[in-house]
């Protein structure tokens, strides 16, 4: 049998009133459906677990989200409606979420994982021929910013381009070439 960590209680104690019974009916229901789940605290935020992670429901400020750790093999882009509770109409019926529960509770006996996502292909960058022309000036400069990653790259690229004014583009591909040619990336003072 399965006991409540009274870090939950406390958590449920201080969320919005909104929040509190839309806490506490998930939580029975996640105790109905699965007797042996175990209760705890990660990132600050009540957890069940069982085999693993089951689920997580965060309360905020005006809203609730009920998270299933594997919803994406079971519901698919039903998790969406899941994300922005504010009140119990928004949960399905206790049927429908206890079977949710139990889906749960099945892929993490079975030791069933999430698919790993597909790595998106990053986009190819365009270098306007002005900024090229600059760093093909300095051979430092070309070398560095063809051994950046693509989003290191982006970054100089964006930064460059979004500049109103001709003066301020001129002025920050002089700076541009000038960090490049060191190895910096765009944002190098915050790294």
């Amino acid at each position: 049998m399965s006991k409540k960590d009274p870090r939950i209680d406390a958590y449920i104690a201080k969320s919005a009133d909104f929040a509190k019974p839309i806490l506490i009916r998930i939580r029975k229901l996640v105790h109905a459906a699965c007797p042996d789940v175990e209760e705890t605290i990660k990132w600050n935020v009540p957890f069940f677990e069982h085999k693993g992670i089951l689920l997580t429901f965060p309360a905020f400020k005006q809203h609730c989200a009920l998270i299933f750790w594997r919803g994406r093999l079971f519901l698919g882009k039903e998790r969406g409606k899941f994300r922005r509770i504010t009140s119990l109409a928004d949960l399905p019926g206790d049927k429908i979420l206890t079977g949710y529960i139990r889906k749960a509770v099945e892929l993490n006996e079975a030791r069933i994982k999430n698919p790993a996502r597909s790595k998106s292909k990053a986009k190819k960058i365009t270098v306007p021929d002005y900024f090229l022309a600059a760093l093909k000036k300095n051979k430092k400069a070309m070398t560095a910013f063809d051994n950046f990653s693509p989003s290191c790259q982006r970054e100089y690229v964006e930064w460059i381009t979004d500049a109103k004014r001709e003066e301020t583009r001129i002025k920050r591909i002089q700076t541009a070439i000038q960090w490049i040619a060191t190895g910096k990336s765009r944002n190098w003072k915050y790294q």
